[in-house]
């Protein structure tokens, strides 16, 4: 008897999810779901959408890409691809400045080479093992960064 309640003794608003409630639930959900999911569902639809454009709009600044691209730089490797990227923009015009030097454009022949590397190794390592990734990613950082900074000198920046 110590383990079975008795009416008396069932406290009302108890928590506990019966069989009873649940049926009693899905009765109400059959009826109320079909009038409130038609008004509800737009203003659900517009909030996961502007959920997602943030998203976008985060990752993008993030790296360094306009909105339009950043399905260019996809993947567990976009962050560098993108920088590599930017960095190939920035000899372009290292290039294409009218006081650019003959020391500027072998600079940037040589850079144009290693670009050319560094994305073929951080397009091979996608297929890699996570360990062997990010160690290839971090080799490829490394390099891109030691790169930017001669840029930025040659820039004057």
């Amino acid at each position: 008897m110590a383990l079975r309640k008795r009416a008396a003794d069932v406290v009302p608003g108890d928590p506990r999810f019966t069989p009873k409630k649940a049926k009693n639930a899905l009765a109400v959900a059959k009826i109320v779901g079909p009038a409130v999911i038609p008004v509800v569902a737009p203003f659900v639809l517009r909030a996961f959408g502007e959920a997602r454009d943030q998203i976008d709009r985060m990752r993008a600044r993030r790296m360094g890409v306009a909105v339009g691209d950043l399905a260019q730089f996809s993947g567990k490797g976009g962050a560098l691809h993108a920088r590599i990227t930017g960095a190939a923009e920035a000899i372009t015009e290292l290039r294409e400045k009218p006081d650019a030097t003959a020391g500027d454009r072998t600079f940037a022949d040589r850079s144009e080479t290693t670009l050319r590397q560094l994305t073929a190794a951080v397009r091979a390592a996608e297929r890699m093992p996570s360990a062997r990734r990010r160690a290839a990613h971090k080799a490829a950082g490394t390099e891109l960064d030691e790169l930017e900074q001669r840029l930025l000198t040659r820039l004057g920046l």
